[in-house]
């Protein structure tokens, strides 16, 4: 137990949360590689099992394989399996096997849920985590619970019991695999369910909890015993109220008169549509309309927003919100003539800005590096590679048809773009490089001229 606890030492937090990552993904791609986990009873290949596993290890829903129809009940298990721990987190599962084991949380492992958890320090990290646990759970068995009341009405309670445990659970950790496509005449993901808006109201609440992150939650729950909310809180829930909006403004009017897509609903169900597929974009991968009939102006609007992605403590991708909010802060501050950053009368430390720009350029350079390859390896329209792409690194799930006819080189390239958007650029980044020294001296200032 010692020589393991001291090889863990050697590496540096965001090395060991790669390392988990990427164990988890590799026992999940074992066991759906195996005869039991196909419906057919044969095995499917393992490059696809690892898809697969790694899809949803990180919360994607990219599919080359349908989890309704290609998987026995063992399969989607393991598959929700791998989006409970992919969503929470694995060191967050290993520390409520710890808590339950009532064993002491050391100073490493305080690290390493700091880093999981994007945290400044590693105060309070533990009775974070409890929260989190307790908020998951609970909100994914209330989501359960109201999913399976509705689809009772359509079909056997004990199916609707299973499909509304499976959907909670894929919908609140941001996954967005459904198992719709195994009933007869089925559409595929929400599409029958449109107009619902009972359904629609439930989901749209799921995607949205499971969005703005653990820290947003559990300063909400306490704000009445608090009577404030942090800075971060603040600008997620603004920017998050925003993006929506604006996502269903833009969807509605782009595919109002869109007789593939909303120009056959009636005016409540073209609301619905829209708010939907705006919350959506974010991070969930589930849809009520098909989004490969969306037009091409629509669908690049949905590449920048599945780029902007989730808030930080979720389980979505992306460059992440608040990376998001503090570029537009920059850009809004520069045009001001003013220096600072400043929101709800708080003034932003210079790094944060740093972070933020090197995120979002290191994320661009992905997406686009990654899309060029795939234009190599795959043939089809340059929009969808992109959105391809974008949907794996921002682990959003939604696909405009491409995935399932993926090449085996294609299939490597976007399991890596998943396990990537999942860490986080910056942290493998972090992973991968030596710990960096402090600088004893710095060099002379000089002047570049821009624009």
């Amino acid at each position: 137990m010692g020589k393991k606890r001291r090889i863990l030492v050697r590496f540096t937090p965001p090395q060991i949360l790669a390392l988990g990552i990427l164990a988890i993904i590799l026992i999940g791609s074992v066991l759906l590689s195996l005869p039991a986990a196909s419906s057919t009873g044969e095995p499917i290949s393992y490059l696809d099992a690892f898809f697969m596993s790694t899809s949803a290890a990180c919360v994607t829903g990219l599919s080359v394989l349908n989890a309704g129809v290609h998987f026995s009940l063992f399969g989607q298990i393991v598959i929700l399996m791998l989006v409970q721990v992919g969503g929470l987190g694995f060191m967050t599962m290993a520390t409520l096997i710890a808590l339950v084991l009532r064993k002491r949380i050391t100073l490493k492992e305080r690290l390493l849920l700091q880093e999981a958890m994007n945290q400044g320090s590693v105060e309070g990290i533990v009775r974070l985590i409890r929260k989190v646990l307790t908020y998951a759970l609970a909100i994914e068995l209330a989501g359960a619970v109201l999913l399976a009341v509705r689809w009772a009405f359509d079909m056997p309670l004990g199916q609707a019991v299973y499909f509304g445990v499976f959907h909670s659970i894929s919908i609140f950790n941001n996954a967005g695999f459904d198992l719709f496509s195994s009933l007869p005449g089925a559409q595929g993901s929400l599409m029958a369910y449109v107009n619902d808006a009972y359904v629609n109201i439930v989901v749209i609440g799921l995607m949205i909890l499971g969005g703005i992150g653990f820290i947003v939650i559990a300063d909400l729950l306490d704000f009445k015993r608090t009577r404030k909310l942090t800075l971060h809180s603040k600008v997620v829930l603004t920017a998050t109220g925003l993006l929506i909006l604006l996502g269903s403004v833009v969807v509605f009017i782009f595919e109002y008169t869109n007789p593939l897509t909303m120009q056959p609903l009636s005016l409540p169900g073209k609301i619905f549509a829209a708010f939907f597929q705006s919350a959506t974009t974010r991070s969930t991968g589930m849809n009520t309309i098909d989004i490969e009939s969306f037009r091409q102006a629509t669908q690049f609007f949905v590449i920048i927003l599945m780029f902007i992605g989730a808030a930080p403590g979720s389980a979505g991708g992306g460059i992440k919100i608040t990376t998001f909010a503090i570029l537009l802060g920059a850009v809004i501050t520069m045009v001001r003539g003013k220096e600072d950053i400043v929101f709800f009368r708080k003034r932003l430390p210079e790094e944060r800005i740093y972070k933020a720009t090197t995120l979002t350029l290191a994320s661009l350079i992905l997406v686009v590096t990654g899309t060029m390859i795939l234009s190599v390896l795959q043939d089809g329209p340059f929009i969808k590679m992109l959105f391809e792409v974008t949907s794996a690194f921002g682990t959003a799930g939604i696909s405009l048809g491409l995935t399932p006819e993926l090449t085996s080189p294609s299939k490597v390239l976007m399991a890596i773009l998943m396990f990537v958007g999942r860490l986080g650029p910056l942290t493998l980044a972090y992973a991968l490089t030596p710990k960096g020294t402090k600088e004893l001296y710095r060099y002379p200032e000089g002047k570049i001229t821009i624009g």
